[in-house]
């Protein structure tokens, strides 16, 4: 019986030994001191997951908190890298670079490992837990990962609320001298609305090592207040540093919590159709709880399905002038949208630029306008017959761009004014959509709030039934 017993184990750790298919290491940097061992699976779905071991910012726990998971997600078609990336000693951009370069690595090798681009996500653990976060909510568009796992993470860099010696480590000495820097880098005030990846958050109850409400749970609760997507587990016990320890009584808990979590946040379609909705607070979706999945880009993304992936790029109170007050052009999310090189870019911009305060610079809102269009879709030369560029400029078929004019302003609410809207910025949108053969929407004759259902009580944002008409108009057209 016991030599039965001994097969039946040696069988099945072939079999999942089989499940991984191919060990790599890629230096991250020249010298390899930063590097990632990578367990690439057998049958990839897709998806990838680069890991960033605990250990204080001072080592690594490259095995309970790194090695010993490749199993799992290999099982599950997700290829696996186990980031060694280098100590701070005071240098946060030390270990910020080397996360950063890994997903960077991982995205670039994306076709040779079978791996989607646009599926990568990031691990973390305590101290790697905080070094995850960070690379989540302080990194520009190529090298930030599309979901995150924090497992009893670091959060705050406040060392009262924390664990000191991640935060010594990572800020310096006298790092917690700096107030400024202390904040920029508790993470959970990093948080931006739409552009924070999903994340997952795992701890313990009784940890007492990293204290979980003033870290994971200040993480969850940032990205709820966001309206972003989050999930926290707070097992009963456990401590801190559990891991993939399968004395843990709560790991095949865990484990079938971040199983189904992983299989809730499928990846985009390869081929989907890309549309990212560029504008100020109507698009982010003022006033509207969880509205990355229920103001008008949200509500859009229902209606379309997997054939499409719709960013939201709204930012309340941005300006489509430089010269406003908050310009759309300094945001994060403008960066994010051309990088996102869409297919389909729907600008919805104008509303705050009829403040008086921002209409003093009216005359350059065409010119703006057309600078917008110019970065998100470049003229280039059209070829002669013999391939060599003319005098004659052109722009490429991608992105379609969609211009929508403001909704109504129903009261003058912060001093934004209808009748500018109507009588000089509407017809600046129709001249330049009449210039570079753009399609318009005409959301301002279109919106409709004659039951006083649509809109909230400031008479500018609309409510989430008033979303809706924007989201069934903008498919129709983009449907059509």
């Amino acid at each position: 019986m016991r030599k039965i017993v001994s097969f039946g184990l040696l069988l099945l750790a072939l079999t999942l030994q089989a499940q991984t298919a191919r060990k790599i290491t890629v230096n991250i940097t020249p010298d390899g001191k930063a590097n990632m061992v990578g367990y690439l699976p057998e049958t990839p779905s897709g998806r990838a997951i680069v890991d960033c071991p605990g250990g204080g910012y001072s080592h690594l726990a490259t095995q309970h908190e790194g090695h010993d998971w490749a199993e799992y997600f290999n099982r599950q078609g997700i290829a696996f890298f186990v980031l060694t990336y280098r100590m701070p000693g005071g240098d946060r951009s030390i270990p910020m670079g080397d996360a950063q370069q890994a997903i960077r690595t991982v995205r670039d090798s994306a076709q040779v490992w079978g791996i989607n681009p646009e599926d990568v996500g990031i691990m973390g653990f305590s101290a790697g837990g905080h070094l995850a976060s960070t690379v989540s909510t302080h990194s520009e568009y190529d090298c930030r990962p599309n979901f995150s796992i924090l497992f009893y993470p670091v959060i705050s860099m406040n060392e009262r609320e924390s664990h000191k010696g991640s935060c010594v480590n990572f800020l310096g000495k006298d790092g917690q001298k700096d107030e400024r820097l202390v904040r920029l880098f508790s993470n959970q005030n990093a948080v931006a609305r739409h552009l924070t990846p999903p994340a997952i958050i795992l701890t313990a109850n009784d940890d007492g090592v990293v204290p979980p409400v003033t870290n994971g749970v200040a993480y969850y609760s940032a990205m709820r207040r966001m309206g972003n997507d989050c999930t926290l587990h707070v097992y009963p016990s456990g401590g801190h540093g559990f891991g993939f320890r399968s004395t843990w009584p709560f790991h095949d808990q865990m484990l079938s919590d971040l199983t189904a979590w992983l299989n809730c946040h499928k990846a985009p379609r390869r081929d989907a159709v890309r549309v990212a909705c560029i504008g100020n607070s109507i698009t982010d979706g003022h006033g509207i709880d969880m509205s990355d999945a229920k103001a008008w880009p949200g509500q859009l993304q229902k209606l379309l399905g997997s054939d499409y992936v719709v960013k939201n790029y709204g930012r309340s109170g941005r300006t489509l002038l430089k010269k406003g007050d908050q310009p759309i052009w300094n945001e994060q999310a403008w960066r994010d949208a051309v990088a996102f090189k869409a297919d389909v870019v729907i600008i919805k911009l104008g509303t705050n630029d009829s403040k008086p305060e921002n209409w003093q610079h009216g005359n350059e809102f065409e010119s703006d306008l057309r600078a917008m269009i110019d970065q998100l879709n470049p003229k280039v030369p059209v070829l002669n017959k013999k391939g060599k560029p003319t005098k004659k400029m052109q722009r490429s078929a991608k992105p379609r761009i969609i211009l929508c004019t403001p909704i109504p302003a129903y009261k003058p609410s912060w001093n934004i004014s209808d009748s500018v809207i109507v009588n000089q910025i509407i017809p600046i949108i129709n001249k330049v959509a009449q210039d570079e053969h753009l399609e318009v929407i005409d959301l301002h004759s279109i919106f409709n709030n004659a039951d006083g259902k649509a809109m909230q009580a400031d008479g500018i944002h609309p409510t989430e039934a008033g979303d809706a008409q924007i989201a069934k108009t903008v498919f129709g057209i983009l449907k059509d």
